[in-house]
């Protein structure tokens, strides 16, 4: 039993490796889905292809109990990997820096398992395999597809850099904020720097723009509410001697629910446009919403703390992370739907794990697949492996 356990682990390693040597990016994902598919049907495990890339297996099929889905996305990243890993990236400009090479690897740990000890189960487990996570609403269309088809509940994961290994982060309520993005472009009167009160710089206004939407969250959003606002792109001109004619801003705000986004949208909205007028310039302003916050139900979430608790004992929730992250996931999309939870696992173990999710140094800590593999065999009505 032992020896089969640890072929399982071995295997689930060098399968993320060999994913994680050949990335793709959200609706991309082909050979990682024949890689998976691969997998699945050599280990007799029925599946069935669910929004293009994405792939839904089935194990227990006749089991008695509501089914339970496990969750796992395998796109990756536009990031040049800077590890140097003997397992780096061969797709130049393509590199799964958030792990979900470990999540996929892991799922097929635990169908690998499950499957060869099928008769212990009383419920059907449903394994998503989905794409497009990264800002690609894969779980979406994942539901439209009928992967929540029977299901009773689900629960997924993510690896968390920043917390101690072996701990878990798995919240009654919000674990991660909802976020969107804006744009605002400014257009203006351009002319030759020489003569500034002949134009209306859209640049200069763009920059007294910048400082003031920075402010939004400090200035006209109650210091107790999570939020964030920040300006990532800037944009304007191409010539040193020629004050331009446009500019265009751009960023990412995170929000725990729908009433502050639309708070947030309103006052980015306000200040745009007041702070164009100000300036002389026009702008206008797209707003555009991406993932609502992910929220754990009660029930699910207590249960998924209290099997980590008893592999890992008490310290294994005494992570140390403020709760919700500001991050982002479109596993919302599942706990929208049908009860679930989803956890963040810390894999800190002082051996380089520590580097953050979309780093183009990240590395997935491979000591985290037998432990999720082991809570999801539990969660799934298994015995504890080895």
């Amino acid at each position: 039993m032992s020896n089969d356990w640890q072929d399982t682990i071995k295997f689930a390693q060098n399968f993320r490796r060999e994913l994680h040597r050949n990335p793709e990016l959200s609706w991309q994902e082909l050979q990682t889905a024949n890689t998976v598919r691969e997998a699945l049907t050599e280990l007799n495990i029925r599946w069935r292809a669910c929004a293009a890339t994405g792939t839904v297996a089935y194990i227990n099929e006749s089991g008695t109990a509501p089914a339970i889905a496990l969750r796992a996305d395998i796109d990756a990243l536009p990031i040049v990997e800077e590890t140097n890993k003997e397992w780096s990236s061969n797709n130049p400009g393509c590199m799964h820096a958030c792990g979900h090479d470990g999540h996929t690897a892991t799922l097929i740990a635990t169908a690998r398992w499950l499957k060869q000890h099928e008769d212990e189960l009383e419920r059907q487990i449903v394994l998503i395999f989905q794409p497009a996570e990264e800002g690609g609403h894969g779980a979406r269309e994942m539901i439209k597809d009928g992967a929540l088809k029977g299901v009773s509940e689900i629960y997924g994961w993510h690896n968390w850099p920043a917390m101690p290994y072996g701990t878990m982060a798995c919240p009654d309520d919000i674990v991660m904020c909802g976020n969107g993005t804006f744009t605002i472009r400014l257009i203006g009167k351009g002319g030759h720097a020489s003569q500034p009160e002949a134009c209306a710089d859209p640049l200069l206004a763009a920059s007294a723009m910048t400082i003031a939407l920075q402010q939004i969250c400090s200035r006209r959003i109650a210091p107790q509410q999570t939020a964030v606002v920040s300006v990532t792109k800037f944009q304007s001109g191409d010539a040193l001697t020629v004050t331009p004619q446009y500019a265009e801003l751009g960023g990412s705000i995170r929000v725990p629910d729908e009433a502050t986004r639309t708070l947030i949208n309103n006052l980015i909205t306000e200040i745009a446009t007041q702070t164009a007028g100000a300036y002389g310039v026009k702008c206008e302003i797209e707003h555009t919403p991406r993932y609502s916050a992910t929220i754990n139900h009660e029930k699910q979430a207590t249960t998924a703390r209290l099997i980590w608790s008893q592999l890992h004992g008490d310290a294994g929730l005494a992570h140390g992370q403020a709760t919700p992250i500001m991050a982002s996931e479109d596993f919302s999309y599942y706990l929208n739907a049908i009860p679930g939870a989803f956890a963040l696992m810390g894999s800190d173990d002082g051996k380089g794990h520590n580097m953050p999710c979309h780093s183009p140094y990240y590395d997935f800590n491979d000591r985290l697949i037998a432990d999720v593999c082991r809570w999801f065999c539990r969660l799934s009505g298994m015995r504890t492996p080895p």
